[in-house]
């Protein structure tokens, strides 16, 4: 099983509040209910533990994939594609992290 980790501050001018809705109503959803997605989760930074320090990125994304080319497949649809370009529209140069588990 693959992990994916993503990373990403919301682009400067977009409403979080639009941004949100968006991810509950549409990215989760679509996203979490592709066949080669176990689970998806998008969590927000709340602080750095024993810090008061502003946590380097406002959103995290967590994508448990059971298999990495049907999840090829799964994000080239159209519907997949029109996600990933409203994404787009709201993250500020997202970091996509492959991981396994040791």
């Amino acid at each position: 099983m693959t992990t994916i980790v993503v990373l990403f501050n919301l682009q400067a001018g977009v409403d979080e509040t639009v941004y949100r809705q968006w991810a509950i109503q549409t990215d989760i959803p679509t996203a979490g209910g592709l066949a080669s997605v176990d689970s998806f989760e998008v969590l927000k930074a709340e602080g750095v533990l024993m810090s008061e320090a502003t946590p380097p990125y406002q959103y995290i994304e967590i994508l448990k994939i059971n298999d990495m080319d049907q999840f090829g497949q799964d994000v080239a649809t159209q519907t997949m594609q029109k996600v990933a370009a409203e994404f787009q529209q709201f993250a500020d140069n997202p970091t996509f992290i492959m991981t396994s588990k040791l």
